[in-house]
């Protein structure tokens, strides 16, 4: 009934951490994360998470992106490589290149760039991705 691995509460908390840049703030340089991040300001700089990213309806991103599961309302500029899911929803606007094993797009939504889909994507392993647009 009770399992003898449960985690400590310092490691729940850790693991349910959410992280958010909010509206009107602006952040230059690179954030790497194990928690959910939630962007509603403007980043400057890539974007490391072995978890869930969200991109509100007003969140800017120049830089490239590298997570597990993201969901893309705002604007992104720079490379996108999702290991699971990626959402493009409502008025989200992305310009450059996306690498995922799943894409939904919503037909308000924005993309300007080459698309790879499928397993083998899955396995892209770190230093195969580029570190800056070349735009």
């Amino acid at each position: 009934m009770f399992n003898s691995k449960s985690k400590t509460a310092a490691e729940e908390t850790a693991a349910a951490a959410n992280s958010i840049v909010g509206t009107g703030t602006t952040i230059t340089g690179n954030i790497d994360t194990n928690g959910d991040l939630r962007i509603d300001g403007t980043l400057k700089g890539d974007i490391t998470s072995s978890a869930k990213l969200l991109i509100g309806p007003n969140g800017i991103v120049e830089g490239n992106i590298n997570c597990r599961v993201a969901d893309i309302m705002g604007q992104i500029v720079g490379n996108i490589y999702v290991k699971d899911l990626l959402q493009l929803k409502g008025k989200a606007l992305v310009t450059g290149d996306i690498h995922t094993a799943k894409l939904f797009i919503e037909e308000t939504a924005s993309f300007n760039g080459q698309c790879k889909m499928g397993a083998s994507v899955v396995e892209l392993k770190q230093q195969d991705v580029p570190l800056a647009v070349n735009e």
